[in-house]
């Protein structure tokens, strides 16, 4: 069985590798993003790597032993007191690919602990789709989505292209029959205020009469 493993790689030896492994027939992930570099007399279309020195690798026993073999890889990423390389989970490998991919956007990695977000979902823009946290990173709103041991991945998005987590159709339903509840309870309240003024007309002209 195949697993997202993350392995240390010499600095500016990132892309190298990653040519490497394609031609060896080891699936890898190197998490980059094209960024256009504006000089005096040109601009250039370049790959930034968004976590240097390191690639993903998918890969059973044999094919994790055959990546070790390159000397541009030093080691995997081991859990403190584990033996073993660090297994990134499948669901969060998807979506942080799934960001780079189509975010128009830099992706910034974030290693520091950052307070739990909302669990919101991309419900508008190139990301439509997309599931994650809502944070503050120096006082901007952006949907993170969490790498274990890695951090946080994240990105720039506006406000109005997330909605809660669980707020879709059946969210809005109980959005709408509690704006009817609510609608049906000032009606009823305006009614009966309604009652209470013509019985207390009545009262004053039975006064009158009297």
């Amino acid at each position: 069985m195949k697993s997202w493993l993350a392995a240390y790689v010499r600095l500016y030896h990132e892309k190298k590798t990653r040519d490497r492994l394609t031609a060896m027939g080891i699936e890898s992930f190197l998490p980059v993003q094209e960024e256009i570099h504006q000089w005096s007399d040109r601009r250039k279309k370049i790959e930034r790597v968004v976590i240097p020195m390191m690639i993903f690798v998918h890969v059973d026993p044999a094919e994790r032993a055959e990546v070790l073999t390159l000397s541009s890889v030093s080691r995997y990423m081991v859990l403190r007191g584990q033996s073993t390389p660090a297994v990134i989970p499948d669901e969060q490998m998807e979506r942080f690919r799934f960001m780079l991919d189509y975010s128009p956007e830099a992706v910034e990695m974030c290693s520091a602990p950052l307070a739990p977000g909302d669990a919101v979902k991309v419900i508008k823009g190139p990301l439509a789709g997309l599931e994650g946290e809502l944070i503050t990173v120096n006082g901007k709103s952006k949907v993170a989505v969490r790498l274990d041991m890695l951090g946080c991945a994240h990105v720039d998005v506006p406000i109005g292209f997330v909605e809660k987590r669980g707020e879709g159709m059946e969210g809005q339903k109980n959005k709408k029959t509690k704006e009817i509840q609510k609608t049906k309870e000032i009606q009823k309240t305006k009614e009966t205020l309604k009652t209470k003024g013509i019985q207390k007309r009545r009262q004053q002209e039975e006064k009158a009469v009297r």
